[in-house]
């Protein structure tokens, strides 16, 4: 009600009209609410009195901190998702983190590639062990901090020398510790870097946590676009209903070091930017495939950190566009 999620819209003997909007879009939250606005009116009036109800998910602009039961202390929470591996989303998400990071905003990284968490190495931080702190009357999991950014990620507790081999009930509940059980703090942004594809840790996170929207990427081949079309396709559900910001299309071209001025289209040339046309998706830029790039990944350091370099520079432009579609300053 304060919120100003619920609208009467009128009172009839024995009947009552009424609109109420969820901060989760996904389907079985719709039904816990009108389960509980049909059990209130029961309570109230009795059995027979009866409810002409809709459910509506709220609007983009409408998802703010204070709508939310799971990570309050963060602005803006955003999903990094691709349709298929491979195609340099954990880079994508790293690099976003660390780049808005050096734009002075305060930003969070959740690894929730459950199977392959990679972002540890990406950031040099495979050694390290979060640590537990008293918050209150609870006992919190402190995320580690590099590069300014505050991490965590399942790799932090599972051997890296093991698979992991879990349903998705299990996976889905691991992933929600991440977020309910750490210390996060106010944050201006949080980056999910997601795991490929379409199943059960898409929809936990959607249903746990409500979105700001997702960045799907892709590179330009028609095999990764067809996958990133069903990627886009999910976020846009009705059961679902999270705002896609846009597509950034990685691995665009190929520029050899010892010829500057050539430019080779390995995967297909613009194959993301007429996707994002056709989807009537914001396009927020294209990453060319650079050595330094990998190398940085590995090194654990991202390439967004290496100064004045192309790399950096083809990320910093793609992070502008991002920060222009949220209305944020991008210096």
């Amino acid at each position: 009600m304060s919120l100003g999620w619920v609208t009467v819209h009128s009172i009839e003997e024995g009947q009552v009209k009424v609109t109420v909007k969820t901060g989760n879009p996904a389907m079985h939250a719709r039904q816990r609410v009108e389960e509980a606005v049909r059990f209130a009116l029961e309570r109230a009036f009795g059995a027979e009195a009866k409810l002409d109800l809709t459910i509506e998910g709220v609007k983009a602009e409408e998802r703010t901190p204070d709508t939310r039961k799971v990570l309050p202390g963060v602005e803006h929470v955003i999903a990094v998702a691709s349709g298929k591996g491979g195609v340099g989303k954990s880079t994508v998400a790293a690099n976003l983190a660390v780049g808005l990071a050096q734009l002075g905003y305060k930003v969070g990284l959740c690894d929730a590639d459950i199977y392959g968490p990679s972002i540890p190495t990406m950031f040099d931080v495979t050694d390290a062990k979060p640590v537990p702190i008293e918050f209150g009357e609870k006992t919190l999991i402190q995320p580690v901090e590099q590069y300014g950014v505050k991490v965590l990620s399942i790799g932090f507790f599972a051997d890296p020398d093991q698979a992991i081999v879990w349903r998705g009930p299990m996976a889905s509940r691991a992933l929600g510790q991440l977020f309910t059980d750490a210390n996060w703090g106010e944050l201006d942004f949080m980056i999910i870097d997601l795991p490929p594809g379409t199943g059960d840790i898409h929809l936990s996170l959607v249903q746990d946590v409500p979105l700001t929207g997702a960045v799907v990427v892709s590179t330009p081949q028609e095999v990764a676009l067809a996958d990133a079309r069903k990627g886009v396709g999910m976020f846009r559900l009705d059961t679902i209903q999270v705002p896609v910001l846009g597509l950034i299309e990685n691995m665009a071209y190929f520029v050899p070091p010892d010829l500057p001025d050539r430019r080779y289209d390995l995967f297909g040339r613009d194959g993301a930017k007429r996707l994002a046309a056709a989807l009537e998706t914001p396009f927020l830029g294209e990453l060319p495939l650079i050595q330094s790039i990998r190398e940085a990944g590995d090194a654990g350091r991202p390439a967004v950190l290496q100064g004045d370099s192309p790399a950096a520079a083809a990320f910093r432009s793609v992070i502008a566009n991002l920060l222009e579609k949220l209305g944020k300053k991008t210096d």
